[in-house]
């Protein structure tokens, strides 16, 4: 059985899409449908889902409810909770700025006219295919677990949230005995997901769900700094690390805004 997280703002095509979907025989069994109609009900199920509720495919229409990022919004909800989650864009809007963000901004597996020949056949074709691709290349711990995000030597489990790099395990270098704390672990993951993409303060905050007032750029460069003395102590604590960042690897500072961005050093 597929799970398949559905956003549809419109009920004509709900139905129209509905049959299909949970006919299609993707793994010769009858699928469940999650769907939503707003962004926001569909971001909410997002944050409280457990882990076993990690659906096999997202399905998202773009526009929504009268705004054009709707479904990127949701897009970064799964991304956050589920890194590896293909998602593909069913929409109206092919051929247009919309369809190019979605490829380019916000790493969509496809994007599906709704306005074409057979249209609900070529859904299920292109969701066999992702399917079929996501099977094989989904990382996987040592452990076996799914949830696993890498990048050159770094390594992040994003189940017991375990940070290592060149195989050793980050540490808080404020206290060795401790794990790095949650926020620059948090952060890291987001740097590391939008790579080579630099994040603003902003978008950090967003991630994180923290408060825009009370999170400000200072608070994120001391993060920012946990997290290079953190790879620093990692390599035997004598800052090769935060000068390689300075060199343009590593954590690397983007221009005058105060962004920051993930460029893995060469080994």
């Amino acid at each position: 059985m597929a799970t398949i997280f559905w956003v549809e703002d419109q009920s004509h095509w709900i139905e129209k899409f509905r049959g299909a979907l949970q006919s299609s025989e993707f793994d010769q069994h009858e699928n469940r449908l999650e769907t939503f109609k707003f962004a926001q009900a569909a971001k909410q199920w997002i944050s409280l889902a457990a882990p076993g509720d990690k659906p096999d495919i997202a399905i998202l229409d773009a526009r929504m409810n009268g705004a054009d990022d709707a479904g990127f919004t949701v897009a970064e909800a799964l991304r956050r909770k589920w890194p590896a989650l293909p998602i593909i864009y069913l929409s109206e809007h092919s051929g247009t700025g919309i369809e190019r963000d979605a490829l380019e901004r916000y790493d969509a597996l496809d994007f599906i006219a709704k306005h074409q020949r057979n249209v609900e056949q070529v859904l299920c074709w292109r969701i066999k295919a992702v399917l079929r691709q996501a099977a094989v290349s989904t990382p996987r711990s040592a452990s076996g677990a799914e949830d696993v995000l890498t990048s050159g030597a770094l390594t992040i489990d994003l189940t017991s949230w375990e940070v290592y790099w060149q195989g050793t395990k980050l540490m808080n270098p404020g206290n060795v005995k401790r794990p790095l704390p949650p926020t620059p672990r948090k952060i890291l993951r987001c740097l590391v997901e939008r790579s080579p993409r630099p994040v603003t303060t902003t978008q950090i905050a967003e991630h994180l769900d923290a408060d825009l007032e009370k999170f400000s750029y200072a608070t994120y460069r001391q993060h920012i700094k946990t997290l290079r003395r953190s790879f620093d102590a990692a390599e035997g604590g004598d800052g090769r690390f935060t000068e390689r960042c300075k060199r343009g690897a590593g954590i690397v500072t983007f221009g005058d805004d105060g962004a920051y961005c993930w460029k893995p050093p060469a080994r």
